[in-house]
This record gives C-alpha cells, structure tokens and sequence, in this order.
C-alpha cells in the first residue's frame, strides 16, 4: 500500500494514508443512511460484515496466518460482537431517524469513551483532568442532543449512545489482542469469526427483490461492507506504522468534520452553524482528553474505528 510513497518522507506518508483512512471511516454514517433508504438495517449490519469476513478470509488465507490462540479468539469474538453486531447495527437504525450530520456529532465522543473503557478495563488510572474532560463532552454531546430533540432524548439518541458503547467496548478487547498481532490481522479475524453469525441473518434479512434495489443503495452497501468495515483500516494502520502513532492519530480529530461534509454532499442535509460549532467543542475536548492523560491508553490506535 504505501509502496507507491517511498519517495515521500515517511511520516508524510503516513500522514497521507491516516487521512485516507479518516476520510473513509467519515464517509460511513452518510453511506450508511443512503443504504438504509432501501435496505433493511439488519441487512446492512450483517450483510457488510460478512462481505468484510469473505475477504478477510482469502486475505488470511493468502498471508498464511495461524488460527487464533484460544484467548485471542474469546476476545476476538468479543469485539466481533461489538464491532460487527452492535456498533453498525445501531447506527443503521439510528439512521433511521436522526441525520447523518447529527450522528457524526454524537459519535465524536467514541476516542473518550473508549478511553474511559479501556482504563476500567486495565485498571489504568487516567488524571482528574481526564476526567473532567468525559465528563464535558459527554454533557456536550448529551446537551446538543436533547437542544436538537426539542428537550427530550429520542430514539436515534439512544441508538447512538449504544454505537458509541458498542465502539469503545470492541476496541477496548480488540487493543489486547493487538499487541500481540498486527493491526491488519486482528480485524480480519475479527470479521472472520463472526461469519456464522453474520452469513445466516444477513441471508435471512436479504431483500426479497434485489432488483428492486437500486444501484446507488447497493453501492453504499458495498462501500460499507469493502472499505469502512475492512479496508479503511489498512490504509489506517499503515499510516501509523509509518509515520508513528502520537502524529498520525491527531488527523483522526478530522473525522467528525469530514462526516458533516459528506451529510451534505451525499444526503443533502443542512449542517448549521450550531452543528458545527458543536462538533469543533467536542473535536477539542477530544484532544484535551489525549494531552490529560498521563498513562498510555489501552486502546491501540491502529483497529480504533473510526466506522
């Protein structure tokens, strides 16, 4: 992948192929709303894990890689579960009823979140300051919430709030098992072990007429299934490895604004000024949260999704 950028410095190479893998996990909540239009999201949900899985096989397979040690493989089910089951599943009915520009929003809260999981589940210690930061923009996100719900939380709402659980839980397990396989192969065993799962109900939920489907729909289907399930984290993960973590993983602050650009261009949604300012507030207290914390976080950039 970052063949073709040898002649670059590497850390402006892997600056370019991070936002790459930004720009392609920013484009999934606009897809994904696209591809609920006409498609089932229990479908969606399956459907673009197991496209993911078929290839993560014939990569794995090509590559040549053991199976999974059994501890490896509970955790990697674990995540599966969050990575392919929950997170896709709630934010494809969240898409539902809420815009994607909305969304987006919400779901820049997920680095703090998982920090915030991470910590509890390596019994690390974050500073106060840390916390002070979650604490501001999960209120932050909660407020623009119920500012845009009329007073109340509504159901998109809460669907989102379980992507964001979803994510920070997944990632949490899939950082363990990261370090001890590359990047590239935890989150291709992880779309691999949740094929038994994911080939039947996505089979079961197919829509009767796929011809019926138009062909706009099924190229967001596919965009999920190919690149914000699965190869979006290549180009991620090579951008770490080359131009090192603490650097790279500051352009995924751009996801969020790269998510409202793209609610606009693909479904046409109006981003007011309040989206925005928002979205800039919780895009900051992200990067507060990073600078506070005075352990490394268990969560390992390198499968952190950005979906």
């Amino acid at each position: 992948m970052a063949g073709g950028l040898k002649a670059i410095r590497p850390e402006t190479a892997g600056l370019l192929l991070g936002f790459v893998g930004v720009v392609i996990f920013g484009i999934t909540l606009p897809m994904t709303r696209l591809a609920v239009e006409q498609l089932d999201p229990l479908f969606v949900t399956t459907g673009r894990a197991a496209l993911a899985g078929f290839v993560a096989c014939l990569v794995l397979v090509i590559a040549k890689k053991p199976f999974p040690v059994h501890r490896d493989r509970r955790a990697l089910m674990l995540a599966a579960l969050c990575i392919c089951g929950g997170f896709p599943g709630f934010t494809g009915y969240a898409m539902q009823h809420v815009d994607a520009s909305h969304g987006g929003v919400v779901l820049g809260i997920i680095p703090l979140a998982t920090a915030v999981v991470g910590s509890l589940i390596s019994h690390q210690r974050p500073s106060r300051g840390f916390w002070i930061t979650a604490v501001l923009g999960a209120a932050l996100v909660v407020g623009f919430s119920l500012q845009a719900s009329g007073g109340g939380v509504s159901l998109g709402d809460l669907l989102l709030m379980g992507s964001v659980l979803s994510a920070a839980v997944g990632y949490s397990l899939a950082a363990d098992v990261s370090t001890r396989l590359s990047g590239w192969e935890v989150i291709s065993w992880i779309v691999v072990l949740a094929l038994p799962v994911t080939v039947p109900v996505a089979l079961w939920s197919a829509p009767v007429d796929p011809m019926a489907v138009s062909s706009l729909h099924w190229g967001a289907f596919l965009y999920l299934g190919l690149f914000s399930q699965y190869f979006g984290f290549f180009f991620w993960n090579a951008g770490l490895a080359l131009g090192g973590v603490a650097k790279v993983s500051q352009v995924q602050l751009l996801q969020t604004f790269v998510t409202l650009a793209f609610a606009a261009l693909i479904n046409g949604e109006s981003v007011g000024l309040t989206t925005w300012l928002v979205a800039m507030a919780v895009v900051g207290l992200v990067l507060l949260g990073r600078r506070m914390r005075v352990e490394k976080a268990v969560m390992s950039d390198s499968i952190q999704k950005k979906h």
